[in-house]
């Protein structure tokens, strides 16, 4: 059943096919165009269904595919390689068996049943590719790190120096975040959604009020979606500017690595005069938002951006002069428009291969445009393109804060940023947001129940689909581009291990 994306669709309208229809229908799509969203298991009385969701893009329609219950089907995955995880994902957790998969190992080692966690290998008792061969080496990094990190373990298969191919094996760590979404008091839920990944606070936070408010058919204003732009633009800043840090850092350019770890925290200084924390917790809430800028406050940052977006583009247009940096981040760590493509990388990642794919203009969240937002693509898929499109979306997202800034001051007291909420969700609705989060599309998808309460909630971070494009990244590689590599594309552990 196809429905408007900014729309909710109610439950028991969408038809249930066989699980093998369902199948072959997301293969056909897929292969004209539509992308996976989201592929997961809700558990009613005669069985766990499979939920489908696919978007098209071109005409800004969603279609939502309900499977009956089944313990087997065709896998999609060999004519859909988007489906690789979300397949892996759903038998690990449902036990839906999809046949012909080409390598049905744990995602995250988290089955709901007592006899299949029996069954199924934790995350360090998994079988992992390996390439045989007298000269051919393992090297195995993980999932402990000399840092303040969270656990994930990378297998390489190596000919010398040379990567054959990386294995990147998380879920360490485990939450169960979908699973309490739909159990924890509503006081509490947008407060878990924020610490999906703390990095992504407000991505996240948009996510999850977005849905809510499309459930209800609730329309916030517009200075709300204003207020939401701004947030999620500064996010991003203070996100680019400690990756392209990080990227000098690795590639040995100590100057910017220096200068961008404090100029983040400027911008993330700017996020806690909004609200009072610096990731941008406790700013939003379904409605829209709990804080809002009058024209003082809007004149203060608006200073403040400008300095501290003048020493980023200064400290990034240093790095990006130097002939050295240049030919460290020239072809490192290339991946192809195809397999981009293929796999549905998501974000800068994929735009920097030549997708054209941003949440922002491709499922804008509202009808107003500031005109400073633009996707921003490159085509050599390499750390090099990652590495500009960050460094263009700098230009951007600061033009778009200062922008949303001036409006909000010169309209303070204009309109209201909040407005009211029913006391309980619909029943049998469901809804669907995606959200332009820094690293790339977030998906979140509600389904209410008879009740009005949660009958399920489905979370796919950007990072989910991204950690495929990391180990693409470094076939044929040098294995000590490995870091380099992996801060080009600086995904999520916690994002992931949900």
């Amino acid at each position: 059943m196809m429905f408007n994306y900014r729309e909710s669709a109610a439950w028991d309208d969408l038809p249930r096919i066989d699980m093998e229809e369902l199948s072959a229908s997301v293969a056909e799509r897929c292969r004209k165009g539509w992308r996976l969203l989201a592929l997961f298991g809700v558990p009613l009385k005669d069985g766990v269904e499979t939920v489908c969701v696919l978007a098209d893009a071109s005409a800004r329609l969603l279609d939502v595919l309900r499977g009956k219950p089944a313990h087997r089907y065709a896998s999609m995955t060999p004519q859909c390689p988007q489906a690789h995880l979300f397949e892996r994902e759903l038998f690990e957790d449902w036990g839906i068996e999809p046949v012909g998969h080409p390598w049905l190992k744990p995602v995250r080692c988290r089955p709901s049943a007592e006899k299949e966690r029996s069954r199924r290998p934790g995350p360090a008792q998994t079988d992992y590719f390996r390439v045989e061969g007298e000269e051919v080496h393992e090297v195995a990094v993980g999932p402990v790190h000399a840092g303040v990190i969270e656990p994930g373990h990378f297998r390489f298969q190596c000919y010398g120096e040379n990567v054959m191919h990386l294995e990147i094996q998380l879920g360490f760590q485990h939450r169960d975040v979908e699973k309490l979404m739909t159990s924890v008091p509503a006081s509490r839920a947008l407060a878990l959604a924020e610490n999906i990944s703390g990095d992504t606070a407000v991505g996240h936070a948009t996510a999850f009020c977005t849905v809510q408010e499309r459930l209800c058919g609730v329309k916030i204003t517009d200075r709300a979606h204003v207020l939401r732009r701004l947030a999620l633009e500064l996010e991003r800043l203070a996100n680019h500017t400690r990756d392209l840090g990080a990227i000098g850092g690795d590639t040995g350019f100590l100057p910017t690595s220096a200068w961008n770890g404090r100029i983040t925290g400027d911008f993330l200084n700017i996020t806690s005069e909004l609200c009072g924390s610096r990731f941008g917790r406790n700013l939003l809430c379904p409605g829209g938002m709990k804080w809002d800028v009058d024209a003082a406050l809007a004149e203060s940052l608006v200073k403040r951006l400008r300095a501290a977006f003048r020493d980023a583009r200064g400290s990034v247009d240093v790095m990006l002069e130097t002939s050295s940096v240049l030919a460290r981040l020239t072809g490192t760590g290339r991946v192809s428009f195809e397999d981009a493509r293929s796999v549905g990388l998501v974000g800068m990642a994929a735009r920097a291969c030549g997708v054209t794919m941003d949440a922002r203009m491709d499922w804008p969240l509202c009808d107003l445009d500031n005109g400073a937002l633009h996707k921003r693509l490159r085509t050599t898929g390499d750390v090099l393109a990652r590495t500009l499109i960050r460094s263009d979306e700098l230009n951007d997202s600061a033009a778009s804060v200062e922008a949303d800034l001036t409006l909000l001051g010169v309209s303070s007291g204009e309109e209201c940023c909040r407005v009211g909420m029913p006391d309980a969700l619909p029943a049998g609705r469901i809804a669907v947001a995606q959200v332009e989060g820094w690293r790339g599309e977030i998906c979140h998808v509600g389904i209410t129940g008879p009740s009005g309460a949660w009958l399920a909630y489905k979370v796919v971070d950007p990072s989910f689909h991204n950690w495929t494009g990391l180990s693409l990244a470094l076939r044929g590689e040098q294995i000590s581009d490995f870091p380099l590599c992996n801060k080009s594309f600086n995904l999520s552990y916690c994002g992931h291990d949900l």
